[in-house]
Formats: C-alpha cells, structure tokens, sequence
C-alpha cells in the first residue's frame, strides 16, 4: 500500500460487455462499467428505496483482465476490491484531461445473489527462464512432496524426537509404546488407551 491511496471494495452489477484487448508488449487489459446502487428505508412510504447510481470503469490487468473476460457478463452481480487510479493527459488543442478508474486487485460474484463454479487457472510456463527464486521454489515443490526419504540426512520434525532430545531419522526404530503411524492410527490408539 501506498500513502494516499484511495482503496475501495464495491458491490455492483456490471453495466456492459467487458472489453478485452491487449497493450504494450502483450499485457492484457480488460475493462468494463460497474453500477453500484445503495438502497436505504424510507419510513415515510415504508418500504426500501434505490439511492442514485454512481458508476465505476474496472480496469483489470494480467491474468486477472483474462479471467474477467472469461467469467464476467454484463448484467451480473460482483464484488470488486481495487485502488482508485487517475490518468492524466493533454490533448492536441492544449487541453488537460483526467480520468479516474478502479484498478482491481480482485473481481468475483456476488454470492448473495447467485451460485458459481470456480475453475483454477492452468499452470503456465514462465516467459523468461532465469535463476528467479519463484522458479527455483517451483524446482524445488515437487522434491518437497516426495513421500519418502530424500537421503540420510531426512528427519522428522521435533514433536518425533527421540528421548535424548536428538531428532529420529525416518526408519529408524521407536521405543516401545510410541507409533509413527498416521494421525487416525494415532486416533485409535489413544481411544483404546
């Protein structure tokens, strides 16, 4: 975060197809209006009343725009967390214009109105390979959920230690009483204890 910014999550129906389209180098961009009507009781009719509408543009970007594209429709109920963002620029007659937009973080349905289904994104191929710590975690995830022993050095953590305090390698042997089984054998052991 930065000082001075303006965050904001609104609650809304999406006014218009999202716009899809793709900038400077590739980087996608999706956009679209969002409508978000405060409805308040009037007790003087007793019944609720919609306040006035105050419309948004969303920009997404990345992944994010891509997944909008794919998901959002106009007329749909969403929740949209972002930062309010202004762009200024002059135009050819000297003219300085603004215009100030909701740069989200994160777009999803509104779930007091409706169901969804999620489907999580493909994995995707890094376009630069390099010695980045994000690849090098990738490398390392899969070496991480082997179900074995890696090597003579592999032990167990604390709460397996031995009594002399020194942690036990996987495999080796446990003093009478004590199991390394799995946390439902573990279960039943204590049950019938």
């Amino acid at each position: 975060m930065s000082v001075g910014e303006t965050y904001l999550t609104v609650q809304g129906w999406v006014g218009g197809d999202v716009q899809f389209k793709e900038v400077a180098g590739g980087v996608a961009l999706a956009s679209f209006r969002l409508g978000s009507t405060p409805r308040q009781y009037d007790r003087a009719k007793g019944s609720w009343v919609d306040r006035p509408t105050t419309w948004y543009t969303v920009e997404c970007w990345r992944t994010l725009a891509q997944n909008v594209f794919d998901s959002v429709y106009r007329g749909q109920p969403v929740v949209v967390s972002g930062r309010l963002k202004t762009t200024e620029w002059t135009e050819e007659g000297g003219e300085t214009r603004q215009r100030t937009v909701l740069d989200a973080f994160s777009v999803g349905h509104d779930l007091t109105r409706g169901t969804a289904k999620f489907a999580k994104n493909a994995r995707q191929a890094l376009a630069v390979a390099g010695d980045s710590l994000d690849q090098e975690m990738r490398d390392l995830s899969p070496r991480a959920e082997t179900s074995g022993p890696v090597g003579d050095d592999f032990y167990l953590p604390d709460e397996f230690a031995s009594d002399a305090g020194q942690p036990t390698p996987v495999g080796a042997a446990t003093p009478a009483g004590e199991s390394t089984g799995s946390d439902q054998e573990q279960d039943a052991e204590r049950q019938a204890a």
